[in-house]
């Protein structure tokens, strides 16, 4: 019967669904609202309802992003069907908890997006690496000085 559920909830994702891809934000977020309650009717997947609800959003919200250096949040709020005080919110916890590469600009009323590129990241582990040597050998030169 677990089989079965995960098979109903992936049937009502993928009917119910309108694909992200084709840009139609708005209708995606209503067709949350109806997966999510099909979601809470099954009692197997009913706990991990609230997870897989926002790990698609965070994904919408992480496509619609890689798309722009920086849109204004009023924008984004219109694009998604949502008003700008619950985006900016939900934006600012996902931010927070590092789920998504961008900052508000609460006076400019922006989102502004920083992709982590992986030479500056290779960078900074290389510096840090030899930050951590350099001591080390410093510690060495004192003890045979000594």
């Amino acid at each position: 019967t677990h089989t079965r559920s995960l098979a109903r909830a992936r049937t009502h994702t993928e009917a119910h669904t309108p694909a992200p891809a084709q840009r139609r934000y708005a209708g995606f977020f209503n067709a949350l609202v109806t997966l999510n309650s099909n979601l809470l009717r099954d009692r197997y997947i009913a706990r991990h309802a609230r997870y897989l609800i926002r790990e698609y959003r965070i994904l919408v919200y992480s496509q619609y992003l890689d798309a722009y250096k920086s849109v204004m949040l009023g924008t984004m709020a219109s694009a998604f069907g949502v008003g700008q005080p619950f985006l900016d919110q939900e934006l600012s916890r996902f931010i927070a908890t590092s789920r998504l590469n961008a900052k508000i600009d609460k006076v400019g009323g922006m989102v502004i997006t920083n992709r982590p590129d992986m030479k500056n990241a290779q960078y900074h582990t290389v510096i840090k690496k030899g930050d951590i040597l350099l001591n080390q050998i410093q510690k060495l030169a004192r003890v045979i000085d000594v």
